[in-house]
């Protein structure tokens, strides 16, 4: 009985861990909607708002990698089974 509610406590983790991805998608969508405005407004600073740009979605995206990191660790390779 114990690892079954284990097992159910960790895919609603996983789930849950899995929502994360959709932050780091509406940031980044966010910032280079922002970012082509500001292009669109003052061509010549292109290269620096788009260094910039990239600095910030790479930032935004592991936090996004490291939700599926967790996702998958709970679903395949869970660390709390060995608890029981």
């Amino acid at each position: 009985m114990e690892k079954a509610i284990v097992l159910a406590a960790s895919a609603i983790g996983a789930g849950l861990a899995a929502i994360a991805g959709i932050g780091p998608g509406i940031g980044e969508g966010y910032a280079v909607g922002k970012a082509c405005e500001a292009i669109g407004r003052q061509p010549e600073s292109s290269g620096a708002v788009t260094r910039t740009m990239f600095i910030g979605c790479a930032v935004a995206e592991s936090t996004g990698i490291y939700g599926l990191v967790i996702a998958l660790i709970l679903l395949f390779a869970n660390p709390f089974i060995g608890k029981l």
